[in-house]
């Protein structure tokens, strides 16, 4: 019986733990994170979801290049799918032509979550070669894919650390 039980709650694992890990790898993760929080090692250019029990989500990002990168505390201040975006004069002088969400130039890809420390956010991208890189102004970006995901799971209020 305890054979039958401990297959059946295999099984049962084995069909969740895919779909929990589509957009990123489930990973041992400590550092008394609390269940819920986000985490970004910006040298590594990785971004944790910590579940708590000792395991994150790990998703590839982009960061903020050498001189425009930060790090510190922020948490979920917005939420939006396909957002429009204007580029601030921080990066081309002057304010920009709004782009309207879902549009291919819109480099906010598909979601946001708006953060409170600046001008900030966790975003999707249009250029998703550029995941994995040190290519932005200081916003993080993501796979379009794993922002939904991420999306889904962050909360306004989701306290977010940023590591160098």
């Amino acid at each position: 019986m305890k054979l039958r039980l401990a297959c059946l709650l295999a099984a049962a694992l084995l069909l969740v733990a895919p779909a929990a890990a589509r957009a990123g790898e489930i990973v041992p993760f400590g550092g008394g994170y609390s269940a819920g929080s986000i985490v970004i090692v910006t040298h590594a250019r990785q971004l944790y979801y910590v579940l708590g029990n000792g395991s994150a989500i790990r998703y590839p990002v982009g960061v903020g290049k050498a001189g425009q990168a930060w790090h510190g505390e922020a948490s979920v201040e917005r939420k939006l799918i396909r957002p429009a975006w204007q580029s601030p004069p921080e990066v081309s002088g002057s304010y920009g032509p709004v782009i309207p969400g879902g549009d291919p130039r819109n480099p906010m890809g598909a979601a946001v979550l708006g953060l409170d420390n600046g001008n900030y956010a966790i975003h999707g991208t249009n250029n998703p070669a550029s995941v994995g890189k040190f290519v932005s102004h200081g916003c993080i970006r993501m796979h379009n894919a794993d922002i939904l995901d991420l999306y889904r799971r962050a909360h306004v209020g989701t306290r977010v650390t940023v590591l160098q």
